[in-house]
């Protein structure tokens, strides 16, 4: 980020760091996570409860449910709310 978008921020807000929408797109937090979650299409009825609670909205709708593994921090929200089990959570290094 540049300097003087970090300094407008400062200024506008006074008391915190407030960003403008999509700032983290440049962040690629997926090399944080030890664990991934594994989506099983065949058990999965697409009823959207793993892209409504994940936090980083890493996962996507659009044609078929995918996990965006750049960003997915592997904290496990959405194979703890699957109603199917259709998403496990494995550890990072087996595929």
């Amino acid at each position: 980020m540049s300097d003087s978008l970090h300094l407008k921020c400062v200024r506008e807000s006074r008391s915190a760091l407030i960003y403008p929408p999509g700032m983290s797109l440049g962040n690629l937090t997926g090399s944080w996570r030890d664990m991934k979650p594994v989506l099983d299409k065949e058990k999965c009825n697409k009823c959207g409860l793993c892209w409504i609670y994940c936090p980083d909205m890493t996962i996507s709708r659009q044609n078929d449910y995918e996990i965006d593994y750049q960003y997915c921090k592997g904290c496990g929200i959405c194979a703890e709310e699957c109603p199917t089990e259709a998403i496990s959570m494995v550890r990072e290094d087996s595929d």
